[in-house]
């Protein structure tokens, strides 16, 4: 488990600021930098950060944090895992490495490890002779892929018997470390490779290191393809062959492209197709639909135009309404996969192709319900259930109305009839075709397990629309005030008497209040934030709400005033609908005489404040 000094650690040695900047260009306004929403399709920038107390919000789509459910959003990682991708990013070995609480070697080892073998395959490709080493050579000459392809790429040949294995133990890498990395096994009571007599294809993580491999053999034998095992570091649902080549080009232009093999990817981007990549030896995953919606609007499909490819299609439709990426797809004429089109018609021809790409859906409707004579009752009842099967996944989306209708339209059938069927349809039998049901629920706090600690769980968002008015525009005042103290805590101080007379909306903004005064003088505002968090497990996703820098229009030393009297406006009018409650049917008595002239008082107080915040907003003392 990941303890706290390991995550101040990661925070203190990311830069927030450029981590942000890799995707969103930000701007300087006041203390904070905006820009574009990465989260949201937006135009006016709405998103900030605040480099001194390490938070950030947006204010369109109301997500915010700090840096570490930055990288949860962005990267679609659990936070644990997100502490671990800023370390990586970092160099820092956590301490669940050091002390071997993660079952095995250390990441880093591994990367070494795999690192020192993709060195080893391309050596023995570009400089080793022999037959088998030469076969390798024309392997890749075949399909255009000379020697500074080879080097680019890292390209090799795995010649087996034990070789990787000696050249590992000369490096100084362990049994343990090779068997964690899937590059060895135990065979016949000796470590042997794990790939022998394969052409080799190193496929990296986002950041440009090897994290396993995919080994193909030169001959019919099977399998065909062999790729790395789930290890530590290498996921094949989670990974792309060639994400880290492509990940710019993506950025630039919007746009993905996702083949099906290793080879066609390489020559897509020797083609000047630099936006292409592929799945590694699984089906395209919800996953592999997240990391790609990161930066493309559109994603296109390159299936093959066999009944595996229509498969694909199909499997490829229960993520539609998981992204707001356009999944388009193209089939290529004559079964031809990407590297044979480019070979036989060239980059503008492919170019024309991907141009004329189809929505998935149409594809998928066009070529299940070709297959069916729709003239004939029985055939339209058979492609309704097909289809219908096909749509099964998204039987839970707001797209279901607008599919069941299409579904009727085409087969000359009742809506109500085409949506049921959909409704009661089984997925088709693929088992990778079925939506995990936590894909569709929503957050429930029993899915904290106990590895998980309150501070790593998701962010329990509030319902506050059975609230009244003023209590929602309570809470809202309240998290401004708190995001204010956690930038300028020492301005604040001194109404710490007058703070604690406020009677509060939320509990928990009351803990964070008095968690951040009670730091010492002069704390610096990311210590001042880690106050407050450890308190309360979501502080920061709290204190990131504050608006009112942006919006503020008044005089910056009036700002603090403002907020006060705001709070203590919403807080006596509070207190008066809870004297109110007490007093409703009750006898009078020297008690409730009192609680009535408290009331009184209070509203006579809430009417000087009203006047207060009408003067502190005046345009003649904001000049």
């Amino acid at each position: 488990m990941i303890g706290n000094n390991d995550k101040e650690r990661v925070r203190d040695a990311t830069d927030f600021a450029a981590l942000v900047s890799e995707t969103v260009v930000l701007k300087p306004r006041g203390g904070d930098l905006w820009g574009c929403c990465p989260f949201h399709q937006e135009k006016s920038p709405s998103f900030k950060i605040t480099p001194s107390t390490g938070l950030w919000h947006c204010f369109g789509c109301g997500k915010g944090g700090d840096v570490f459910d930055y990288v949860c959003e962005r990267e679609h990682l659990d936070f644990p895992d997100a502490i671990r991708f800023l370390a990586d990013r970092a160099g820092i070995e956590l301490t669940e490495e050091r002390t071997g609480h993660s079952n095995g070697p250390k990441r880093n080892r591994l990367l070494e490890c795999l690192a020192v073998a993709q060195e080893f395959y391309n050596t023995q490709l570009m400089r080793v002779r022999g037959d088998a080493f030469q076969a390798a050579r024309n392997y890749f000459a075949g399909r255009g892929f000379g020697s500074a392809i080879c080097k680019k790429w890292m390209l090799g040949y795995a010649p087996g018997h034990g070789s990787l294995v000696q050249h590992l133990q000369r490096r100084g890498f362990t049994k343990a470390e090779m068997e964690a990395a899937n590059l060895a096994v135990q065979r016949n009571g000796r470590l042997q490779d794990v790939f022998y007599d394969r052409v080799m294809f190193p496929i990296h993580d986002e950041l440009g290191r090897c994290i396993g491999f995919g080994g193909r053999v030169m001959s019919d034998a099977k399998p065909k393809y062999l790729n790395t095992r789930e290890t530590p570091v290498f996921h094949k649902g989670k990974h792309m062959f060639a994400y880290d080549y492509a990940k710019q080009a993506i950025t630039s232009c919007g746009v993905a492209i996702v083949c099906e093999g290793y080879t066609d990817v390489i020559a897509m981007h020797e083609a000047g197709f630099s936006h292409a990549v592929a799945a590694l030896g699984t089906s395209f995953s919800l996953d592999h639909v997240k990391t790609l919606s990161r930066f493309a609007k559109t994603i296109i499909c390159m299936f093959d135009g066999d009944a595996a490819g229509q498969k694909a299609a199909e499997r490829t439709v229960q993520f539609v309404d998981k992204t707001e990426s356009d999944i388009r797809c193209v089939v290529l004429p004559n079964n031809q996969d990407p590297a044979e089109f480019l070979a036989n018609h060239g980059a503008e021809a492919l170019q024309a192709q991907l141009d004329g790409s189809r929505p998935l859906i149409d594809f998928v409707f066009d070529k299940r319900l070709s297959s069916y004579d729709l003239s004939v009752p029985g055939q339209r009842v058979r492609a309704l259930d097909d289809l219908a099967a096909v749509l099964s996944p998204l039987k839970k989306s707001v797209l279901l109305d607008s599919y069941a209708t299409r579904l009727s339209d085409a087969l000359g059938m009742n809506y109500d009839t085409a949506k049921q069927r959909i409704l009661q349809a089984k997925p088709l039998g693929d088992s990778s075709y079925t939506v995990a049901p936590d894909e569709y629920e929503p957050y429930d706090e029993g899915t904290i397990t106990e590895e998980m600690s309150p501070a790593q769980a998701p962010y329990p968002v509030e319902d506050t629309s059975a609230l009244s008015l003023d209590d929602r525009r309570h809470m809202s005042i309240e998290q401004e005030l708190l995001s204010y103290m956690a930038e300028h805590i020492e301005k604040v101080r001194p109404f710490d008497m007058r703070i604690a007379g406020f009677a509060w909306a939320n509990s928990r903004h009351e803990a964070i209040a008095w968690a951040m005064l009670a730091t010492p003088v002069n704390t610096a505002p990311a210590q001042v934030v880690a106050a407050a968090e450890a308190v309360v497990a979501d502080a920061r996703q709290i204190l990131s709400l504050g608006r009112l820098s942006h919006v503020w229009t008044g005089n910056e030393d009036k700002k603090l005033d403002f907020l006060l009297n705001q709070v203590e406006y919403f807080s006596s009018k509070r207190k008066i609908r809870q004297i109110r409650s007490q007093l409703r049917g009750a006898q009078m008595n020297e008690e409730t005489e009192a609680l009535f002239r408290e009331a009184t008082q209070l509203q006579q107080h809430v009417n000087e404040l009203s006047k207060t915040l009408s003067s502190l907003l005046s345009p003649e003392n904001n000049g």
